[in-house]
C-alpha cells in the first residue's frame, strides 16, 4: 500500500483565496445618512460582490429587498429610504440565506430586528454585528483547523484504499467537510426549532391573557349595565 505524507490537493490556496475575497463590511463602511433602494444594492454589490459565485449571481436586488420585507425579515423603509440599520440587517440575512431558509431567517431576526432595530438603548445593532467582527480571527483559526484535520482523515482513507487517484482524494476531503457543515447545519437548525416554538408559545400566552382581559371586561360591563337597569327599575 502507497502512503501518502500529504495531500495533491493545495488547500492553502483554497484558504487564501477565500480570505482575500472575504470582504466583510464593517458599521463604519456604511454611510450615515439614509440611502435609496438603488444606492442599498450598489453599496452591497461593491462591498460584497467579490463573494459571488458567480459573475451572473447578484448580492441584493430591489425584488429580494421587497420581499424580505414581504416576509417580515426586514422593516418597511421610511419614505422609500434605508438606514444604516436595514443595511446591517440586509448583511445578516445575506451570510445567513446561504445556508438557511427563508422561514428560518426570520425565526432568527425578528427578535433582532424588534428590539435593536433604531433602539436607542445598548447594546444598539451595530454594536452586536461589531462583536461578531471581532470574532472573526478565532472563527477562521478555527476553520483552518477542521481544513487540515479534514485532510489528515482524507490522506488516511487514501492509505487505506490504497488509491492514488485524485478525484477520489477530492471526494473524501469534501465529504469529510461536508459532514462536519450537516452536523453544524442540523444543530443551528434544531436551535432554530426551540426558538419558533418559544416565539409561538409566548405569542399564544399573549392571546389568552388578552382573551381572558378581554372577557373580564365584558363581564364587568356586563354587571354594571346590569345596575344600572335595576337603579332605573328602582326609580
Amino acid at each position: 500500500m502507497e502512503k501518502r505524507e500529504h495531500m495533491s490537493i493545495n488547500t492553502n490556496d483554497y484558504i487564501d483565496r477565500l480570505l482575500k475575497n472575504m470582504n466583510l463590511i464593517k458599521p463604519e463602511d456604511i454611510p450615515n445618512i439614509e440611502l435609496y433602494m438603488d444606492q442599498v444594492t450598489t453599496f452591497m454589490e461593491n462591498h460584497l460582490g467579490r463573494l459571488k459565485r458567480t459573475d451572473d449571481d447578484k448580492v441584493l436586488t430591489k425584488t429580494m429587498i421587497n420581499n424580505y420585507a414581504k416576509n417580515e425579515l426586514l422593516p418597511s423603509p421610511e419614505k422609500k429610504k434605508y438606514s444604516k440599520d436595514h443595511v446591517l440587517l440586509l448583511t445578516f440575512i445575506y451570510y445567513f440565506k446561504s445556508f438557511l431558509t427563508i422561514g428560518d431567517i426570520k425565526t432568527l431576526t425578528l427578535e433582532l430586528s424588534g428590539k435593536y432595530f433604531k433602539s436607542d438603548k445598548k447594546p444598539a445593532l451595530s454594536d452586536i454585528y461589531s462583536e461578531l467582527l471581532k470574532c472573526f480571527p478565532n472563527v477562521m483559526d478555527g476553520f483552518k483547523g477542521d481544513i487540515i484535520n479534514a485532510e489528515e482523515l482524507a490522506g488516511k482513507c487514501m492509505e487505506n484504499t490504497g488509491s492514488s487517484d485524485p478525484y477520489l482524494e477530492k471526494l473524501f476531503f469534501i465529504s469529510l467537510l461536508g459532514i462536519d457543515v450537516y452536523m453544524k447545519k442540523q444543530m443551528i437548525e434544531e436551535m432554530i426549532d426551540e426558538m419558533e416554538k418559544e416565539r409561538l408559545s409566548k405569542a399564544e400566552a399573549l392571546k389568552a391573557a388578552a382573551k381572558k382581559s378581554a372577557d373580564k371586561e365584558k363581564k364587568e360591563a356586563a354587571k354594571n349595565e346590569k345596575i344600572t337597569k335595576n337603579e332605573k327599575a328602582v326609580r
